[in-house]
């Protein structure tokens, strides 16, 4: 009796964050502007996609990566490159997260594209917005849209790899849990729907997806068969596989189909198709990758303006991986 009506409170609450994250979803932006380097740092977003560009010409992993660096930073604590601080005696990185764990990649390119903003503008353009242009660039250079990425974010002196362990989602969340989630960060049903679309590129590890493959109903039971292969029910933990199955190497909108193949990698990815109020819109993105290509934008220039770092904020750190020693305390 107390299991079934655990169950009805559990579809009534899901129902309510539905209605009110479909009605009440509209967009607060921070004051960051597309030309905040025009006059300090003009060649700043050409140097970056130079960099971006030439990594993922070597290796087209780093694309998903980039992109993933910045969800990453936006999700604890808001967009200020916290993600990309190494661990002091005042603080743990982010880096050290379960989440992130041997898991994070491409902090070499953003080294790289750091260096040489700082010998064309020294002190000018922060991590922070490094992050946001460098994850539009991946996404671009994979043939996905080419967003306006807003600019004026500035560095965080501080990490919080204890946020990080509960602010990001995880591959074992219900769509309840996801909405509230994304909620949490001022993202609606939409977003989420969008932003998961990420998952078009890039891989996850057999200890992510385990548990899909061995217990889940609502799975591909070829596909499970295949990813059992390379996931064995015991060790092989950090085996990856495509999220997306059918077209990794370049971002579309089959991540959606997939999901109406019921062929979502992670258990979070098949709970955006699996009866509930996100349906409709996989099966729309699904049809309609203009539709998606143009939201997609729209909820990444969204999800950057999660509580930036402006004016005297924060500052600009010289090297992305320690804070400046002058405003360290």
């Amino acid at each position: 009796m107390a299991s079934s009506l655990q169950m009805i409170s559990s579809s009534i609450k899901l129902q309510y964050l539905c209605f009110v994250w479909l009605v009440f979803s509209g967009s607060a932006y921070a004051q960051l502007t597309p030309d905040f380097y025009a006059h300090t740092c003009p060649q700043a977003l050409s140097a970056i996609k130079s960099v971006v560009d030439a990594a993922i010409a070597k290796a087209a992993r780093i694309a998903p990566a980039l992109l993933r660096l910045h969800f990453h930073d936006c999700f604890v604590n808001g967009c200020d490159a916290s993600v990309l601080l190494d661990s002091t005696a005042n603080f743990t990185s982010e880096k050290e997260a379960v989440p992130n764990k041997n898991s994070l990649r491409g902090f070499e390119v953003i080294d790289t594209i750091k260096a040489d903003l700082e010998s064309l503008c020294p002190g000018v353009v922060s991590c922070a917005d490094i992050l946001a242009v460098a994850a539009r660039d991946s996404v671009f250079a994979l043939g996905g849209p080419n967003y306006t990425v807003l600019l004026g974010r500035r560095d965080s002196t501080w990490a919080n790899a204890s946020d990080a362990d509960t602010d990001l989602p995880a591959p074992t969340m219900n769509l309840t849990e996801l909405i509230e989630n994304f909620a949490f960060q001022n993202l609606s049903i939409k977003d989420l729907v969008v932003l998961s679309g990420g998952h078009t590129i890039g891989v996850a590890r057999c200890v992510n997806f385990r548990s899909r493959i061995y217990n889940d109903t609502n799975i591909n039971q070829t596909y499970a068969a295949s990813l059992r292969k390379i996931c064995p029910v015991s060790g092989g933990g950090n085996n990856t596989a495509p999220l997306e199955y059918h077209n990794n190497t370049s971002f579309d909108n089959y991540y959606h189909k997939d999901l109406l193949n019921l062929e979502g990698l992670l258990h979070s990815d098949q709970e955006l198709y699996n009866g509930g109020c996100t349906d409709s819109l996989v099966v729309e993105y699904s049809k309609n990758i203009s539709k998606f290509f143009k939201d997609f934008g729209i909820s990444m220039i969204k999800m950057g303006n999660i509580k930036p770092l402006t004016g005297s904020e924060g500052q600009i750190r010289t090297n992305c991986s320690r804070v400046n020693s002058i405003d360290y305390m």
